[in-house]
């Protein structure tokens, strides 16, 4: 029997069923007429964005990486609760508009942008976080195309990456930033072209779970910001750094110790070399703000026994919930947490697989997992759904069709 990862803190039951802040799942489908079905927690995510403030330094900003979750409600939300947003298109820069933040509280970040886009940026006062000498000549021609001061920041390729990295983006060869030695060239190149000189964008990688590595990684950051801002020969007005911040998928993965990184931040923030003195820092993070904020609902349909083994066969999938299945990067196939939301609590009984609708054995939601017994008409709830998921999975695939979002 393979063990489920862990189910995250702030969800309970109610008449034996998984409630999220005192809705029964089976009301929400019922709301929502069908399955599947996403459901995210306002509460929840207020909780995380205060207590990610309480732990970390006062003087760092919280931006938004929204590709982790556009749902426009969910957007409305954050834009509320953090200092920026960070976009990787131009219909993510809509969106955000569409939440009302405002085009100075907003980074495109991005390899392969657009004309198009880099002139609605530009147009609107959107930071851009440039990812090659060629996307800055571009960008500095439209500017001047268009009569307009383009706000460049240079996305930066470290020379280290993000130990214990799920996806790692920066040391080596990469398709995203500008190689760190080639960096003050071009800061110098923005700044005698009379555009606005925003900083420095330094992300090394992101879902990592060991608080040392984070703090290893957010003191190479600044240490390097130094070294560049000193290279450039003017000041740095701003200094993403990055993300990182992962949340607890598998069995065995622990929660990050914020409050250590905070601290840890702090540290260096009040031993800043004179050339950082007046640089305004912010992190960008998406999975950690709204990962476990969320939950997917899908409906058994079938259950069948197969050479003994039972599965139980629900009418969702892969095509909403790619990570889940294991499809999303992940080398080695581990369960996600998930439950039978109607008998949530309830007892294991019986070893079982969740598999989706899809006609490919990729489609696979939980592997020979303990559960209690369940059968045709019951859901099961797929946790640490809010991010990466509705929007991150192929949803046209076999014409299924889109899921279902609801937040409460």
């Amino acid at each position: 029997m393979k063990a489920l990862g862990p189910i995250p803190a702030g969800f309970a039951a109610i008449d034996g069923e998984l409630a999220i802040d005192g809705h029964k799942v089976s009301d929400l489908v019922e709301r929502a007429h069908e399955t599947p079905l996403f459901v995210y927690s306002r509460r929840m995510l207020m909780e995380k964005v205060a207590q990610l403030r309480a732990a970390m330094p006062q003087r760092l900003g919280i931006h938004f990486a929204m590709k982790a979750n556009p749902f426009a409600p969910v957007l409305d939300v954050m834009s509320n609760l953090v200092d920026g947003f960070d976009v990787a298109s131009a219909g993510e820069m809509t969106m955000a508009f569409a939440a009302g933040v405002s085009p100075q509280k907003i980074s495109f970040a991005g390899p392969g942008k657009r004309d198009s886009e880099l002139a609605a940026a530009i147009h609107h006062g959107v930071t851009l976080n440039l990812e090659s000498e060629g996307e800055a000549e571009r960008a500095l021609a439209i500017a001047a195309r268009e009569g307009r001061t383009a706000r460049l920041a240079i996305r930066v390729n470290p020379d280290f990456d993000l130990k214990g990295s799920g996806m790692k983006m920066g040391g080596g060869a990469k398709p995203f930033g500008v190689d760190a030695e080639r960096v003050p060239a071009l800061a110098r190149r923005i700044i005698e072209a009379a555009a606005e000189w925003h900083g420095l964008h330094i992300f090394a990688g992101s879902q990592a779970l060991s608080a040392d590595a984070i703090i290893e990684t957010q003191g190479q950051t600044l240490d390097l910001a130094a070294r560049l801002a000193t290279e450039i020969g003017a000041p740095l007005p701003h200094c993403n750094l990055g993300g990182g911040i992962g949340i607890p998928y598998f069995p065995g993965d622990e929660p990050v110790d914020v409050a250590a990184i905070g601290a840890a931040l702090e540290a260096r923030f009040a031993a800043l070399p004179d050339v950082l003195r007046d640089t305004r820092f912010n992190i960008e993070l998406g999975r950690y703000l709204v990962g476990e904020a969320g939950i997917y609902l899908t409906r058994i349909v079938d259950r069948k026994i197969s050479h003994g083994e039972v599965f139980l066969v629900t009418d969702g999938g892969l095509h909403h919930q790619l990570a889940a299945s294991g499809n999303f990067g992940t080398v080695v196939r581990r369960n996600y947490p998930v439950a039978i939301a109607t008998r949530f609590g309830a007892p294991v009984e019986e070893e079982a697989s969740v598999v989706g609708c899809l006609c490919t054995p990729m489609d696979k939601l939980a592997e020979k997992a303990g559960f209690p017994r369940a059968d045709v008409g019951d859901l099961v709830a797929i946790f640490c759904a809010g991010a990466y998921g509705a929007s991150a999975s192929p949803a046209a695939f076999l014409g299924h069709g889109p899921a279902h979002e609801m937040l409460v």
